[in-house]
């Protein structure tokens, strides 16, 4: 059996809050087979089992009671035709370092998705988007096993049901379920996506992928802590969409709202905006603020627990809901001591 078991129950170094929590066993896998057996051996023993990558979009709201497997699945190969190329991406590859693999190949079409943490596996999970450009328009495919019976199959694009930060991964595939592999078609005609933020900037007959890259980086590396310093799991909150009534009434009080009209009549409102519009940037409880340059982002600012990160992702959705009656949702999923917790009730 291919296994590296982490001499650890540790959980900090596995998650980018950082927070002092541990799992009953942690034990890394590389290949499918073992990532299989590993499930089967604890589950046949009656523990709970989590598939992590990096999590990076995780918050453990307690200890976990039961084994982490950690999603270790690695390698790149690429393929292409006259029109497209074609990346089979193993679920545990890091994400940022397969956009810059990419541009170093002479590919472009990932550099908008730059600097988002996490691994491959988990892009198609939340169907990750920044930047006008979501993993939904590249995807090819995402290939999945199913650990119960070992049977491995793809589900294409249209299969996934994405939808914004959403996916059937977060349901009908949700359990005794692994995504072991993604595929991505990149048209080579490449075509700029400059609709956000200081992209516009550019010329889009005339830049590159690189500098798309480059820029979107400098951005998010001044908006965002590095979990290295302050724990964090990113955006902590998914953008709302409200209908055309909410927005124009939102829009009465505040002219200047910044917001993005939706093919269906709704409106994208940023829920970093509305957050700082709240006062919020820099309010802490416990162990746990709202980071002063991004207010979409909740850290550790060195000692928080699970249990302050709740309390201030509660504090903050009803400051929104009070003052603008519009419900902000967390896009960061809640771990607890026996399996996922619904953030929606938990943060009501």
């Amino acid at each position: 059996m291919n296994r590296t078991c982490v001499m650890t129950t540790s959980l900090t170094p596995f998650h980018t809050f950082h927070l002092p929590v541990n799992a009953r066993k942690i034990i890394s896998v590389s290949t499918k087979e073992a990532l299989r057996d590993e499930w089967l051996l604890a589950t046949q023993a009656g523990e709970l089992v989590l598939i992590l990558g990096q999590g990076s979009n995780m918050l453990f709201l307690d200890d976990f009671d039961g084994t982490v497997l950690l999603n270790r699945l690695l390698g790149i190969a690429l393929s292409e035709n006259d029109d497209f190329y074609f990346l089979h991406v193993g679920g545990g590859e890091n994400w940022h370092q397969l956009v810059e693999w990419s541009l170093d190949q002479g590919i472009g079409g990932l550099e908008n998705l730059a600097l988002i943490p996490g691994c491959a596996g988990s892009a198609p999970i939340q169907n990750i988007g920044a930047y006008g450009v979501e993993f939904e328009s590249l995807c090819d495919f995402v290939e999945v096993m199913d650990l119960r019976s070992g049977e491995v199959f793809q589900l294409s694009r249209e299969a996934c049901q994405f939808g914004y930060r959403e996916s059937v991964f977060k349901h009908q595939y949700r359990d005794h379920f692994a995504i072991i592999r993604i595929g991505l078609k990149l048209p080579k005609a490449w075509k700029p996506v400059l609709n956000y933020g200081s992209l516009a900037q550019f010329d889009p007959e005339n830049v590159t992928p690189r500098q798309i890259f480059t820029e979107v980086c400098a951005v998010r590396s001044a908006k965002l802590p590095n979990p290295n310093e302050f724990g964090n799991a990113g955006s902590f909150f998914k953008n709302p969409i409200v209908p055309l009534a909410d927005f124009q009434r939102i829009l009465a009080a505040y002219p200047n709202v910044p917001h993005y009209p939706q093919a269906d009549g709704s409106v994208k409102l940023p829920a970093g905006w509305l957050i700082d519009q709240c006062q919020l940037k820099g309010f802490q409880i416990g162990g746990a603020g709202v980071h002063t340059q991004q207010a979409l982002v909740l850290i550790n600012k060195g000692d928080a627990t699970g249990q302050d990160v709740l309390a201030l992702a509660t504090h903050v959705r009803r400051q929104v809901r009070e003052k603008f009656g519009v419900d902000i949702h967390p896009e960061v999923r809640f771990m607890g001591k026996v399996g996922e917790v619904d953030s929606e009730q938990v943060t009501r």
